[in-house]
């Protein structure tokens, strides 16, 4: 196994009980939001390779994850879109996994610029993303993230996501983002296993 994949720790699962009162964020001044367009799998294949310091990203990513059906990445793609009308990030309402649970929809791949991190950016997009996965019908969401994003975690958090805890090495998982994110919301947090 190589650095890189050892860097992200586990998969951890996040999950949010419904979609109401999902918190709202306004785009800064000169932002804006658009869906996924075709030919878009480059900008999100660039936003992607950019963002993620813990593994690499390869223009079949994009066809492995989503599939190539405009429409259907039409209704359920985002991306932010800066001052100059550059994409500066991405997050998509994607369908539930029968084996996790078909009936909520996913907050799937969420990635901001590294020049863009940190300034907040982050928080309209998952308002919005959680907005389309409303609108499409879902009452409740889930994702998977890697314990080395503790930032995302932290975010997720604020968004009413909670840790789903499927196994042993998950709960250990969770302990150490704890210890990582000292005053977050995991501090008032059961982290037991489900069972």
């Amino acid at each position: 196994m190589g650095r890189d994949c050892m860097d992200r720790g586990e998969n951890v699962m996040m999950v949010r009980a419904d979609l109401e009162g999902v918190p709202a964020h306004s785009l800064p001044e000169g932002y804006s939001l658009r869906r996924y367009r075709p030919g878009d799998a480059k900008v999100w294949t660039r936003i992607w390779t950019a963002a993620d310091r813990f593994g690499s990203i390869a223009p079949e990513t994009f066809i492995r994850e989503f599939g190539d059906c405009d429409d259907v990445l039409a209704e359920r793609q985002l991306y932010l879109c800066g001052p100059d009308g550059r994409e500066v990030g991405t997050a998509t309402a994607w369908f539930g996994r029968p084996e996790i649970d078909s009936r909520a929809g996913v907050v799937h791949w969420v990635a901001v610029l590294p020049e863009m991190q940190g300034t907040g950016l982050a928080k309209p997009l998952m308002s919005a993303v959680l907005g389309r996965l409303r609108a499409l019908g879902y009452g409740r969401a889930y994702l998977i993230t890697q314990e080395a994003r503790a930032a995302a975690v932290n975010l997720y958090l604020r968004f009413g996501f909670r840790p789903e805890i499927r196994d042993e090495p998950e709960r250990a998982a969770w302990e150490r983002l704890r210890a990582r994110l000292p005053g977050s919301l995991l501090d008032d947090l059961s982290l037991e296993e489900r069972s």
